[in-house]
């Protein structure tokens, strides 16, 4: 039997890991699942830290950010704070085959998308500007920390002919400064994947993530021979508790790893839920939980997977 594998971020990545799979499944590669997983979770309205209905900055303007990056080659593609374009994950997946200019920001990276055909389209819901009127309404009176909502998409894939990509792409931190971009199209820190070792992607608060590089440690750990499993959590605990040590606190950090054998591993300091498919397990939601330095994993239960879909399809 032929190995392929992904693995996601998150409950909201199951339709597109489902879709993906069976592509990895048909023998398709691993960059054209990916991208296509991706748009999935973008065009999805109801998901509301990635593309179309993705929560707004501190101005009521959705901005995103995505990643791309071929582990046979290491070319990278990548934009951030780009308003108004419909999949930003094909944008970054494009960039990623020139030689230069392969990061583009803001008003750069709208140009290039509407230079090269990308679809244009406003990006913000009636159901995204209403949560945004709600939570300026709950700052003003309760006096709230603004910041909420900061769950990137990231996935990783290897296909039959034993190539890997990983993808990322989010609206980033709800009510955040406008032009403010996390780890997310960040190279290293948000996503890292190379051929010849394995994948990594992280998804939690950008600003402790790109303090240490985590993508590309847990990549380097697993260079060394560790599983997935252990690269993915011993990074996660290591660099949690030298936050701790140097700042007083480690924000929500959690990762996503795969090796060029198809195997997958979790690091978390919170409770997670990630998606995985492999040639011997179906497309599943698991809830990682972090345990004494350990990680707790179960298969969503349907109880489970009803409620989230009637939280998220409710009203804001």
């Amino acid at each position: 039997m032929k190995t392929w594998a992904m693995i996601a971020t998150w409950r909201m990545a199951i339709e597109g890991v489902t879709l993906g799979s069976q592509m990895l499944k048909n023998g398709e590669k691993c960059q054209d699942a990916l991208e296509k997983a991706v748009m999935f979770v973008e065009d999805y309205p109801f998901y509301k830290s990635v593309g179309y209905g993705g929560l707004p900055n501190e101005e009521c303007e959705v901005e995103l950010d995505a990643a791309f990056m071929d582990g046979k080659t290491l070319s990278i593609g990548a934009v951030a704070s780009i308003k108004d374009f419909k999949n930003p994950i094909s944008i970054a997946r494009k960039l990623s085959a020139d030689r230069y200019n392969i990061f583009l920001v803001g008003a750069g990276a709208e140009s290039y998308a509407h230079k090269n055909g990308f679809i244009r389209q406003n990006m913000l819901t009636e159901r995204a500007r209403k949560t945004w009127e709600l939570r300026v309404k709950e700052i003003r009176e309760k006096n709230l920390s603004p910041y909420d909502g900061h769950d990137t998409v990231c996935m990783i894939a290897i296909d039959q002919e034993k190539d890997m990509a990983v993808a990322t792409s989010t609206s980033g931190l709800f009510m955040k400064k406008k032009g403010r971009v996390g780890d997310s199209p960040v190279s290293g820190s948000g996503f890292y994947v190379d051929n010849e070792i394995g994948g990594a992607a992280a998804t939690g608060l950008g600003e402790d993530i790109m303090k240490g590089c985590l993508s590309y440690e847990v990549v380097q750990r697993m260079k060394k021979g560790e599983t997935p499993q252990k690269a993915a959590q011993g990074a996660v605990d290591d660099f949690s508790k030298e936050l701790i040590k140097r700042r007083g606190k480690a924000g929500e950090i959690s990762i996503v790893a795969l090796n060029n054998k198809g195997e997958w591993g979790i690091g978390t300091n919170v409770e997670f839920t990630f998606c995985a498919a492999t040639p011997t397990d179906q497309p599943k939601v698991y809830i990682a939980t972090p345990v004494n330095g350990e990680v707790k994993i179960e298969i969503a239960s349907e109880e489970y997977m009803r409620a989230y879909k009637e939280k998220i399809q409710r009203g804001i």
